[in-house]
């Protein structure tokens, strides 16, 4: 109901502004754009989202089928099941959907995105076959949807590939306020999912998020001793050679395990294909509305509000030139990049501007909600999100605060 009705808000707010851009103001264009805009948005959820992901799909759902097999995600569910069945108690101990989730949130703090979405899309159709209730969201899938869209990182690697490519001096500047932010953002993802589905908290949660919590501080420390040439090596090394070893040693294990890992491979590869088909509707019509509302200009009437309500309050407003990115994201990851990117070409700001570096935190410190609902839950068929879109976004506004708070804190 939510998502159903956040879409039908999104095309009528951009209908109703475009009619007053039209009759009071006389912009003899806005139509045009807008309509223009349906149609390049369309294509490109086909072309630049759908059809680049398949090759991604492919090959991931068949490392994760060879990794099911040897027995490496039961493990890997085994392992962690005293913290995981505490924050999804409908799944049963040891089920895939466990080993599953771990490897798209490892995926996700290694900043390694196209790894991600097929272990979370495997994760979900796990969790599909354990909801009663197929066209409704269940709490575990709403949990891990939601975490999920916290976006925890621990590597900002493409973010400081993006600095770099802008010329900036102090590319590395925002690894660890990034790392700070997505980690706010994914501690008030379980509190308020877990506040609204009244999961029971004990000693071994609380352990379990503290030792998280110290596995990211001792990262931090770590890289905060490097020097900037340092980080950047690392930041460009770490995530993908950690991946190439998780890839070479399920492969070894199914070998060793005397599984046939090539047909094994192409049994779960068959798979991508179909998901992507799939999730296709949903993505267009998602990415349309969003289109439709940035277009019609909501979003600079949103940032535009936001500026005066805070000027009239007298607070320091520095950081509103880089909001448009912050409330960007949830909806349209590449919209939020572009916006970024915008921040780091604009002469009066430059990616080693407060405005800059603030931008590239707020682009690290979650995920774009909406599409991550729009393709997970597309993929199973799921049409009542609940409280999914309420809790992410409600994660999402914690983040933003958080972001500002830590770049304060880091750079003024």
């Amino acid at each position: 109901m939510a998502l159903n009705i956040v879409w039908i808000a999104f095309i009528v707010i951009a209908f109703i502004i475009a009619i007053i851009k039209s009759v009071f103001l006389g912009d003899t264009t806005i139509f045009k754009t807008l309509v223009d805009g349906i149609f390049d948005s369309a294509k490109s959820s086909v072309l630049d989202v759908a059809f680049p992901l398949v090759g991604t799909m492919v090959f991931f759902l068949g490392i994760m089928n060879i990794a099911e097999k040897a027995g490496a995600i039961g493990w890997i569910a085994r392992k962690l099941n005293p913290f995981m069945k505490r924050l999804f108690p409908e799944v049963p101990g040891g089920h895939p959907a466990m080993g599953e989730m771990v490897m798209n949130f490892s995926a996700n703090m290694l900043g390694l995105d196209n790894a991600a979405t097929p272990f979370g899309l495997k994760a979900m159709q796990s969790l599909q076959t354990l909801n009663p209730d197929k066209e409704k969201a269940s709490n575990s899938q709403i949990m891990f949807l939601v975490l999920h869209t916290s976006g925890l990182t621990i590597i900002p690697l493409s973010i400081i590939t993006y600095r770099i490519a802008a010329g900036s001096k102090e590319a590395t500047s925002i690894f660890i306020p990034c790392v700070l932010a997505t980690v706010c953002t994914t501690l008030a993802s379980i509190v308020i999912v877990s506040f609204m589905q009244k999961v029971k908290w004990d000693g071994v949660l609380l352990a379990f998020i503290g030792l998280l919590l110290l596995f990211v501080s001792g990262t931090l420390f770590f890289v905060s001793q490097m020097s900037d040439a340092e980080r950047n090596i690392f930041s460009n090394i770490a995530g993908n050679a950690i991946l190439l070893t998780i890839i070479v040693a399920i492969v070894i294990s199914g070998a060793i395990k005397k599984v046939s890992v090539f047909d094994t491979f192409i049994e779960g590869a068959k798979e991508g294909f179909g998901v992507v088909l799939k999730i296709i509707p949903y993505l267009v019509g998602m990415l349309v509305a969003i289109r439709l509302f940035r277009d019609s200009g909501a979003l600079g009437y949103i940032t535009n509000a936001i500026a005066y309500a805070l000027h009239l309050t007298g607070m320091n407003t520095d950081f509103v030139p880089s909001l448009p990115v912050a409330i960007m994201k949830p909806f349209s990851g590449s919209g939020a990049r572009g916006l970024m990117l915008d921040v780091f070409a604009n002469s009066a700001y430059g990616p080693d501007s407060f405005v800059g570096k603030l931008s590239s935190i707020f682009q690290g410190s979650a995920d774009t909600t909406f599409y991550i609902i729009a393709l997970y839950f597309g993929s199973v068929g799921i049409k009542k999100a609940r409280h999914a879109v309420w809790a992410g976004l409600m994660a999402d506004f914690i983040g933003v605060i958080a972001a500002i708070i830590i770049g304060y804190f880091f750079f003024r």
